[in-house]
């Protein structure tokens, strides 16, 4: 009797340690990887991300003045004839072209860059949904670029023109410094290359069933608020460019309601996945008598 106690009572910890154990820890090819495999998965993919960034860094340093002077073209073209732009400390320039290394370096390795973001997450894909990858960490990099390329064609002619055309004169100059624009344009760039992620991040969240087209219908007034203040924060001080940022960023909301409603988790998978993780469970033998 004793020994069957025992028995009953070591199946219960068991049962209750491989619970506990699924709760902690996230699949992975029917392995799992403890918090701390966890922390380790996450700084090699630093490390790597580290290493490509420096890697084009070296890449572009050494034509980051005419890479400089690819971006500046939008405010150049908009500037009064004979006006320029400048740097008021000596060693504004040199740090300058460093972060136009940088910058463009990122854009360089941005496909390497969000796939390891990818594969960090993977674990929470299921199996066939892991195989898509590389194609999403290629699509990801373009939508990247194409936000970045829309602020830059699109967005900064007619930001700049407002900005800058309609209030120089005769008697104000503008004297725009580089390193002011560079912070500006690097910020707006990188916005825009966010903002256009939107679809993909809605792609992956609504299959892993965190996000729903139902929730994001529900929660569409506050959305259209978050956006509003969010382009303000990212924007310059003026309608103009708010507008032509929270303009894409709206059709990209709704692209993305759709992108939940046709590629969402459905329900039949939800339950499927349940009755799968019940077959899972071990069941403690019944005991002799």
């Amino acid at each position: 009797m004793a020994n069957a106690d025992e028995e009953k009572k070591n199946s219960t910890e068991e049962k209750r340690d491989g619970t506990e154990g699924k709760k902690r820890d996230i699949f992975q090819d029917g392995a799992t990887m403890s918090i701390l495999e966890h922390l380790e998965e996450l700084r090699n993919r630093l490390l790597k991300i580290i290493v490509a960034a420096a890697i084009g860094f070296a890449a572009c340093y050494w034509q980051a003045e005419y890479i400089f002077d690819f971006i500046m073209k939008p405010l150049v073209e908009t500037l009064p004839e004979g006006t320029s732009l400048i740097f008021t400390n000596v060693t504004e320039g040199f740090f300058t072209y460093l972060k136009v290394g940088l910058l463009a370096g990122a854009f360089l390795m941005s496909p390497f860059i969000l796939y390891q973001v990818w594969a960090f997450v993977s674990p929470g894909l299921y199996k066939k949904e892991r195989t898509l990858l590389i194609p999403v960490a290629i699509i990801s990099a373009m939508l990247f670029v194409g936000g970045a390329c829309f602020g830059y064609f699109v967005v900064f002619p007619w930001g700049f023109k407002f900005l800058i055309g309609n209030y120089a004169s005769d008697i104000i100059k503008p004297l725009p410094s580089i390193k002011e624009y560079l912070s500006l344009a690097t910020k707006l760039l990188i916005a825009f290359g966010l903002i256009f992620e939107l679809p993909l991040a809605t792609l992956v969240l609504s299959r892993l069933g965190l996000v729903t087209h139902k929730m994001m219908i529900k929660y569409f007034r506050y959305a259209l608020l978050g956006i509003f203040v969010v382009c303000a924060m990212l924007t310059p001080p003026d309608v103009v460019t708010q507008l032509m940022m929270a303009g894409p960023l709206i059709i990209l909301y709704g692209i993305s309601i759709l992108v939940a409603y046709f590629f969402g988790k459905k329900r039949e998978e939800v339950d499927d996945d349940d009755d799968d993780d019940d077959e899972d469970e071990t069941t403690p033998e019944p005991l002799e008598p």
